[in-house]
Formats: structure tokens, sequence, C-alpha cells
């Protein structure tokens, strides 16, 4: 009847629904009116909804790693069983690209090392000598529309809207070369197998200077792997020492095993990865050696159409034996500038003091 709207669009548009589980999450954003309180207001990003849950929940994730860190690892005697110790109930893989060190991330990624609240670290070489050139010269604000031409005129280089004089390169030559002098000394004369890990645990001891990274890596013996160490800066310096004083070994394999059995033999793990590309897999290829990761988040912006590794959603982690299949892994598409400083604030630095009570006992 004309009076009377069409039945199918009546069924279409009033579709009875079925009833969500008793304990499905209401969305509820943060109200203003009860002042400004930033725990309160993180904590609201889980019921926020789009990236900001997915923030709410890799916050949880790391804190369920932090709750299973502190519980004690298995009494495992290292002689006799031929494999390292767990050193705790769950053991964290750190993996970040290079221009996280150049960014302001760098201190938030020294607090973790400086403080021994991962067990292990995997980044690029980038990401190893960008932590080494700060403590040599600055890294300075510029912009993304910069132009290249002009930039390279004047000496400078652009990191996304970073600037690095490339007089800090030069300084880095400086001071690298006799080091790297001393490493083949010591390879010929003592006999010295020299491994990307063993390099970084070398420059970090050297480096001398608390604002870095890999100092405190150095400091409290935290394993830091690279197996593309070539690919930057320290590569360059490396090709050049090659020429200057050749014979300088570095073993790949060595460093393969040795991150591979703090996996297999570590009690729970937990991954944190920030980028992709090589960091993301290095790590997560670690943790098949053991049927996958118990907790996982990657920060990101990296999409799956491509079919690229970077891009790669946890679930594809899930189906190589990457991640267990009963983990509850959380991708957050962001920027890890905007991201992970929040996500420190609510998870290690939360929990610095009991983080610290339980090294003091081991």
């Amino acid at each position: 009847m004309a009076d009377q709207a069409p039945s199918v669009a009546m069924e279409a548009v009033l579709k009875s629904s079925c009833e969500l589980p008793e304990d499905s999450l209401k969305i509820r954003g943060y109200d203003f009116n009860q002042g400004v309180d930033m725990k309160a207001l993180l904590k609201s990003y889980l019921t926020t909804g789009f990236q900001a849950s997915s923030l709410g929940l890799a916050i949880q994730e790391i804190n369920h790693m932090i709750e299973k860190r502190l519980e004690p690892a298995e009494e495992v005697d290292e002689k006799e069983s031929g494999h390292p110790a767990p050193k705790s109930g769950c053991t964290i893989f750190l993996g970040y690209t290079s221009n996280l060190i150049s960014s302001g991330v760098r201190e938030s990624l020294r607090y973790l090392a400086e403080h021994r609240m991962v067990d292990v670290i995997v980044s690029t070489a980038g990401g190893i000598e960008e932590d080494l050139i700060k403590c040599l010269g600055h890294t300075y604000l510029g912009d993304f529309s910069l132009p290249g031409k002009e930039l390279r005129l004047k000496g400078l280089n652009r990191i996304g809207n970073l600037l690095v004089p490339n007089d800090n390169y030069c300084k880095f030559e400086d001071w690298l070369m006799p080091i790297l002098d001393q490493m083949l000394l010591e390879q010929n004369t003592e006999g010295v197998r020299w491994t990307p890990s063993k390099m970084i645990h070398r420059l970090g001891k050297e480096i001398n200077n608390t604002e870095s990274v890999y100092y405190w890596a150095y400091k409290n013996n935290i394993p830091v792997f690279s197996p593309a160490l070539t690919d930057g800066s320290l590569g360059d310096m490396l090709y050049f020492h090659s020429f200057k004083n050749p014979g300088l070994i570095l073993d790949i394999v060595e460093d393969i095993r040795r991150l591979n059995s703090m996996s297999v033999y570590a009690k729970r793990t937990g991954m944190i990865i920030l980028g992709g590309g090589l960091v993301k897999h290095h790590i997560a290829n670690a943790n098949l050696m053991r049927n996958g990761a118990d907790y996982t988040v990657y920060i990101n912006t990296g999409q799956e159409f491509d079919g690229s590794d970077s891009g790669a959603r946890p679930d594809e982690a899930v189906s190589w034996g990457k991640i267990r299949t009963d983990a509850k892994p959380v991708k957050v598409y962001a920027d890890a500038t905007l991201v992970f400083p929040l996500i420190v604030a609510e998870t290690f630095a939360l929990h610095a003091d009991k983080l610290a009570a339980a090294q003091r006992t081991d």
C-alpha cells in the first residue's frame, strides 16, 4: 500500500541483531570534564576504537610480557646443559629500524637498555651507527620538503625531517678506525673471532657515553644483533679499512646460533618490533625455532597488499610458526615516534620498581 514502506526495505533496514558476548567492551572515549588525567586518557584508548584500541591492546600485551618476566626462570646449569639459561620468565626481544635511533625515540630505547628491561636487541646497521654518531655530533630538526640537491651541496644529509651534518660521519671515521685496527690486531694475535654482536658490544664499551643505547647494552650484557651490519656507514668504514689494514673478519654464523639459542631455550618469549624489514623478520624467524613467540606487538605503517614481510599482519607469522597459535598478538598501525614513548610510559616505566627489584634478586 502507498502509506506503508516496502517490506523488503523494512526488513533490510530493521534487521534484528544477535546478542553480543556479555564481556564485549563498550565504546567510550575520555571525558575531559574529569580534568586532564594522562593516565586515565591513555586507559580510555582501549575503548576508543580504531588504532587507539590497538594501542590499548599493545599496552596490555607488553604488560603481560612484563608480568611473566617477573616470574623466576627455571634453574639451569649452563655447563651441564650446554645451552644458555633463561634469565627470567619471559625473554623479551626488541627490534627497531635505524630511523628510530635517528629520532628522539632513541631516548626511550636507551631507557630500556639502561635498566635491563629487555633481553635481546636487533637493529640495522643504521640503528647501530646512528646511536654512536649522536655521541659525536648532533642531529637536527629540518623539514620533509627540503630539496636534496641543495642539501647535498651543503653537506647535509636528510632522514625524513631530520638533518645530519656529513661532518658527523667524518668524526665517526676518526673514532672508529683505531678501534678496527685494534680488533684486527686481537684477531691476529689472540685468535679473537669477531661477530657483529661482539663488535657492537666492543663499540658500546669504547663509546663510553651514558647517552648511548649500546653503552648500556654493553654495561648490562644485552646482546645486540645486526646481521646486515655492513649496510650503512659502518659498512663504508669497514670497506675503507679493508684497504688501509685488510683482514678483519665478521662471522655471522656464530651470531645466528647465539640468537636462535636464546629463543629455543627461553621459558616464554615476547617480541616488540618497531618498523619492518630485516629487524621484524630476524626476530620472528628466531622465534620460529621454538614454534612461535608467546607475546607479540608490531608497530609499523606497512600494509599487506603487496605481500611484503614489513606489512604482514601477525596472523601471517602464525601460519609460519613464528607466533604461537594460542597467542593474542597486536599490530598498531602507527608511526612509532607517536606511540612508542606512550607505550613505554604505561608498561616498562610504570613497572620500573618491580623490574629493578627482580634484577636485584638475580
